[in-house]
C-alpha cells in the first residue's frame, strides 16, 4: 500500500527560515509543498521519507530566498493491483459504490465489479447481495473490503480566475470537455468485490 519514491527537485528556502538547521529547513519545506499531495503517475505523498543529497544553496538575484537542490525519498500511498483494501462505503448510487478511507476518498466500486446477483434499492439507498435466498446489504458507513482492479491518473489543469459568485472568468462554452476533465480527481482507484472476503466485513466475520 505505501512505498518509498526517490525524487529530485530545487527548493527555495525563505529567508524567515535561515535561523533553522538547514536539513530542518529543508524538511519543513518539501513537507509543505508534498505532503498530502498527488504526484502524476506515482500516486498520493503521505510525507518525506529522509534526505539523501543536499547541494549548497544558491542565490538569485532580487530574491532574498536561498535555493537548494535536493534528492529525497517520501513515502507514497500507491496500492498495487489486486492489494485488498478496507475502507468504508460513503455513498451508494445506481452506478456503484463510493468508498473512503482514513486519508484517501477516491475509490469506487462500478456495479459491473460488485457480486454477481447485486442489485440497488433506491427506497434502502442500499446495494443489496442477493446470496443462496439470503439478502445481504451494503449500506453506507459500513466497514468494507475491495479488491484493487485499476489506477486512475487524470492531468488536471490549474485552475483560472473566478469572479465573485464563484463562476470561472472568460470561460468558453464549447469547452464542457475540458471543464469535465477538470471536475475529476488527479487519483483514483477502481476496485471490486467478486470473491469470498470482500463487502462487509462482518459478513465474514
Amino acid at each position: 500500500m505505501f512505498i518509498l519514491s526517490r525524487i529530485s527537485d530545487l527548493i527555495r528556502i525563505p529567508p524567515d527560515q535561515f535561523n533553522k538547521d538547514a536539513r530542518k529547513a529543508i524538511l519543513f519545506e518539501l513537507n509543505k509543498k508534498y505532503s498530502n499531495k498527488i504526484i502524476q503517475n506515482l500516486g498520493l505523498v503521505i510525507s518525506v521519507w529522509d534526505l539523501i543529497k543536499v547541494d549548497d544553496g544558491l542565490l538569485k538575484p532580487g530574491d532574498g530566498a536561498s535555493f537548494i537542490k535536493i534528492e529525497a525519498r517520501v513515502v507514497v500511498f500507491r496500492p498495487f493491483v489486486g492489494e485488498v483494501l478496507t475502507g468504508w462505503i460513503e455513498k451508494c448510487t445506481s452506478e456503484g459504490i463510493q468508498v473512503k478511507m482514513e486519508f484517501f476518498n477516491e475509490v469506487f466500486i462500478p456495479k459491473n465489479l460488485l457480486f454477481e446477483g447485486s442489485e440497488y434499492s433506491i427506497n434502502e439507498n442500499a446495494w443489496i447481495w442477493n446470496a443462496d435466498d439470503t439478502k445481504l446489504y451494503l449500506d453506507v458507513n459500513e466497514k468494507i473490503r475491495f479488491r484493487v482492479e485499476e489506477e486512475i491518473f487524470v492531468n488536471v489543469k490549474p485552475t483560472g480566475p473566478i469572479s465573485i459568485d464563484g463562476t470561472p472568468i472568460n470561460n468558453n462554452d464549447n469547452d464542457d470537455e475540458n471543464q469535465e476533465k477538470e471536475n475529476k480527481p488527479s487519483y483514483a482507484i477502481l476496485g471490486s468485490c467478486q470473491t469470498d472476503g470482500m463487502g462487509v466485513a462482518s459478513w465474514w466475520d
